[in-house]
């Protein structure tokens, strides 16, 4: 993976020189006049277009996609709110190094796909779309008419990607072209300075912050239940390290115990984000499996195995063997479960599942909304979690295409670069964006290819 960076434009640094190839690319297509814009474009012209529309169609390429055409698209596009980018070009558009010069000079994280004349193929940012992914899309899309062709790759795109759509977008501007008007418009912006374009990404960056916190307060209530039962735990356990038969063992199980505890209350204390919660839960589960160790010793019973936790409800402890579970319009699979949970189930009676506050009310935790994955990441870990969830709600959004960017990878990770419709400018990584028309990211006029090479 690569660093976490900082999110939205990097800093004042990045700013001045963003806004100057604005300002240079808004003149120099302003100088050219009206029969500039009638004629075949340049990249920072369809660049500037794709900051303020999802779809751009080239004057000269207009019979392949019409205006109304071009508009349904964008239009579908804005009402998904996803970082897709389209430009329909002439075929003699030139295309040496064309996704990796688009995606400079537009300075969005998204995907973008290209009709160039009767060719088509696509580039993405990984942090919204996989290279494969991207490949797999445009393949799928070949030998397809320009308006079936862009709405089939729009909508397997929309299903997939991840990220918001940029908040530079204005859904009146979208498709046909780039009218004196628009251009006059976009080169005032520009040139009115820096205030715009740092005004949007506050938004997006406080947007996001938003959901960090809403995120966070639901979890806040889950976690503090969970540290507070583990402490009646501890209390319950009544162990005294200087009690008959306590022996070196016995005393650095409950010390361990202790510790988790107080890590436990100190993760929360200083989490900010949700993915910080995970630390919280696996501190507890630690803790719980130090304590039945500890009553193992005590008890002379032989030492438990580790375990996950009982899937119903951690706070039950570590689970004792797996059992049969179904869970509402899904498929059978097998959970693990404490012994109260597994005697339950023998008997025809339902688990004692753990239930959330949720806008309609107590739910299991496994139907209670995507924030509560980094809580069930921290106990059940990100190996089995997947396989417990399937068929529930919270299975069925982390296997989604946007968990990732709203909730990261790892169950409830909102940092690792730029997300979908931030601005970056030029920090991207050109990996993503390179090779020739048509040599990579999917589409390929000649034959096979991943990424790399030229055209």
């Amino acid at each position: 993976m690569k660093p976490a960076r900082t999110r939205g434009l990097p800093g004042w640094r990045g700013l001045p020189g963003l806004l100057v190839a604005l300002v240079l690319t808004a003149l120099a297509v302003l100088a050219t006049g009206i029969s500039r814009a009638q004629a075949a474009t340049d990249v920072d012209t369809v660049a500037a277009a794709l900051r303020q529309s999802p779809v751009y169609v080239d004057p000269a390429a207009s019979a392949q996609l019409p205006k109304a055409d071009a508009d349904a698209l964008a239009k579908k596009i804005e009402d998904a709110d996803k970082p897709v980018f389209v430009a329909v070009l002439p075929a003699g558009f030139p295309s040496q190094s064309l996704f990796q010069n688009l995606r400079t000079a537009t300075g969005i994280t998204g995907l973008y796909g290209v009709r160039l004349g009767d060719r088509f193929d696509a580039r993405a940012d990984a942090a919204v779309m996989s290279r494969t992914a991207v490949q797999n899309l445009v393949t799928s899309v070949q030998g397809e008419d320009t308006k079936t062709q862009l709405n089939d790759f729009t909508d397997r795109a929309l299903a997939n990607i991840r990220g918001s759509a940029p908040a530079s977008w204005d859904s009146g501007s979208a498709g046909g072209g780039v009218s004196t008007a628009a251009l006059v418009t976009v080169a005032a912006v520009v040139v009115a300075g820096g205030a715009g374009a740092y005004t949007i990404v506050r938004r997006n960056r406080r947007r996001k912050e938003e959901e960090r916190r809403a995120a966070l307060d639901k979890l806040r209530v889950v976690v503090d239940e969970d540290i507070t039962a583990f402490g009646e735990e501890l209390d319950r356990l009544d162990f005294h390290p200087a009690e008959a038969g306590a022996d070196d063992a016995m005393r650095a199980d409950y010390e361990r115990a202790l510790d988790a505890y107080e890590q436990a209350k100190s993760f929360m204390a200083a989490a900010t984000r949700p993915e910080d919660v995970s630390a919280v839960t696996q501190a507890l589960e630690d803790g719980r499996f130090s304590l039945a160790v500890l009553a193992a010793r005590r008890e002379g019973r032989p030492l438990p195995e580790r375990r996950a936790p009982c899937f119903f409800d951690p706070r039950h402890g570590p689970s004792v063997a797996d059992a049969t579970w179904t869970p509402a319009g899904g498929a059978p699979r097998q959970v693990p479960v404490c012994a109260a949970d597994a005697a339950r189930l023998a008997d025809g009676v339902s688990p004692a599942v753990r239930e959330v506050e949720t806008e309609h009310g107590r739910r299991p935790y496994w139907d209670a909304g995507p924030a509560y994955g980094p809580w069930a990441g921290g106990y059940f870990g990100g190996g089995i979690l997947p396989g417990l969830l399937v068929g529930t709600l919270l299975g069925n959004v982390m296997a989604g295409p946007t968990y990732a960017s709203d909730y990261g990878v790892g169950y409830g990770d909102f940092d690792g670069g730029y997300d979908g419709g931030d601005v970056s400018g030029a920090d991207f990584d050109p990996g993503d964006f390179g090779g020739g028309f048509g040599d990579g990211g999917g589409g390929d006029f000649g034959g096979g290819g991943d990424f790399g090479g030229g055209f």
